[in-house]
């Protein structure tokens, strides 16, 4: 009797332990980010560009980080091995012609190759500004810091250049005295100020998704200065974007065969992902999946050894999902489905673009019906591009991609419609049959 009341006991005694460690470990990971802190070893200055000195107190963090200058791998329709996207799909010379775009668009390689694959960028030329480094290199922070944003931008890249030495790094994430993560770029911090957020209240489970967005977004150069801003003020969603650069009249570039005022969507993987996915939805964080806790003896820590999920499968996806094979089956497959969407697409824009260009030829067209269908032309193509230079191939927000394409091919009718009307006869319609 008294050996039963015993282990009922013990056994009482270990449900409450258990849920309060339980309860103690979701307050302290949801605690905001502020709020956090970590002894160190070596103590490593404020924003200190080296992240070898940041490895001194976490040399499993970096000897994996170090991996990243080496993981040239390729998945199916991305990885971080160094190719030309127009020999590839000849289809973007077209869809991009006259942006620059159209001679040099490479894969990006690892955080560790940032500097060298920028540097090597044949659009890069004697007047790109400072702006674009702001996604390169750990030096960043420090330099915002001492000279600010509006001076880094408008300052040559080529000038600017003599000040930075390091790879993307520890600074670009981590506060260096507590090892928090933290919003390095001012252009973040301005965007989500811009919808009434602050980063500082974030849990830190949000942050593990938040810090990617100081690079992995949706961007452009505002005036004279180039001034690098998030177009977020009216949402993160493609419609709420393309709004906020019609709003301002804003172009990238001229379309140099529809001659439509046209804008480069960059790398919106954060809009894509937020915009109420099924992983956002359960609270899964980019690091969840990109660098997924993992071993090294008793330590567990989250590799930095940045990839596609799809080449660390196990962890990454194992984490969650019993049946690892059908995880990645269900990935390939959706992501088979949208490149045949985006395929069917980029022949409806090249269709528009072909059919404005010969609509434009024939006698004394109407400018006006012509000038809707190049307005056609530039929606249709920012809603493909937001799903064609987001690196997952919808695999991030399948429904939300999908939704987007078929928004994109409609559009790109329409434009092909506005220039036959433009023409006034159905003879310009191009096909691609001649």
């Amino acid at each position: 009797m008294r050996r039963s009341i015993s282990i009922i006991i013990l056994t009482g005694l270990i449900i409450v332990l258990t849920a309060a460690l339980t309860a103690a470990l979701m307050y302290i990971n949801n605690q905001p980010v502020s709020n956090r802190g970590i002894n160190q070893i070596f103590e490593v200055p404020a924003m200190e560009p080296d992240s070898a000195q940041w490895g001194l107190n976490f040399p499993n963090q970096y000897s994996t980080f170090l991996l990243t200058k080496t993981n040239q791998n390729r998945t199916k329709y991305g990885g971080s091995f160094p190719y030309s996207k127009l020999e590839i799909n000849p289809r973007l010379v077209i869809l991009y012609a006259g942006s620059g775009y159209d001679i040099d668009y490479n894969e990006e390689r690892g955080h560790l190759n940032s500097l060298t694959d920028v540097r090597s960028i044949e659009r890069i030329n004697n007047k790109t500004p400072g702006t674009c480094y702001s996604c390169k290199s750990s030096d960043n922070p420090g330099l915002w810091a001492k000279m600010g944003m509006a001076e880094f931008d408008k300052t040559m890249f080529s000038e600017l250049g003599k000040n930075i030495n390091n790879p993307i790094g520890c600074a670009n994430c981590h506060e260096a005295s507590t090892m928090r993560l933290v919003v390095t770029n001012p252009a973040l911090d301005e965007a989500l100020k811009s919808q009434g957020k602050d980063w500082r209240t974030f849990t830190r489970q949000e942050m593990r998704t938040v810090v990617c967005a100081n690079c992995h977004v949706e961007y452009y150069f505002a005036g004279e200065g180039k001034y690098l801003t998030f177009p977020w003020k009216n949402g993160t969603r493609i419609e709420d974007i393309t709004a906020y650069y019609d709003n301002i009249g804003f172009k990238d570039w001229q379309h140099a065969i529809s001659g439509a005022p046209m804008i480069k969507i960059q790398h919106p993987e954060y809009e894509m992902y937020t915009a109420d996915s099924t992983h956002y939805r359960a609270g899964v964080s980019c690091a969840d999946c990109h660098m997924p806790y993992t071993r090294e003896g008793a330590a567990k820590f989250s590799t930095h050894d940045v990839k596609s999920p799809l080449l660390n499968a196990n962890l990454a996806c194992g984490a969650c999902h019993r049946d690892v094979e059908y995880a990645t089956y269900r990935a390939a497959t959706i992501q088979s489905q949208v490149q045949m969407s985006m395929n069917v697409t980029e022949d409806a824009l090249i269709a528009a673009i072909k059919t404005i260009k010969a609509a434009s030829l024939k006698p004394d067209p109407d400018m006006k019906v012509l000038a809707e269908a190049r307005q056609l032309h530039r929606e249709a193509q920012m809603r493909w591009d937001f799903v064609a230079a987001e690196n997952s191939m919808g695999f991030h927000n399948p429904e939300e991609a999908l939704r987007i394409l078929l928004s994109s091919a409609d559009l790109a009718r329409q434009a092909q419609l506005k220039a036959v009307q433009a023409a006034g006869s159905p003879a310009v319609i191009w096909n691609g049959s001649h």
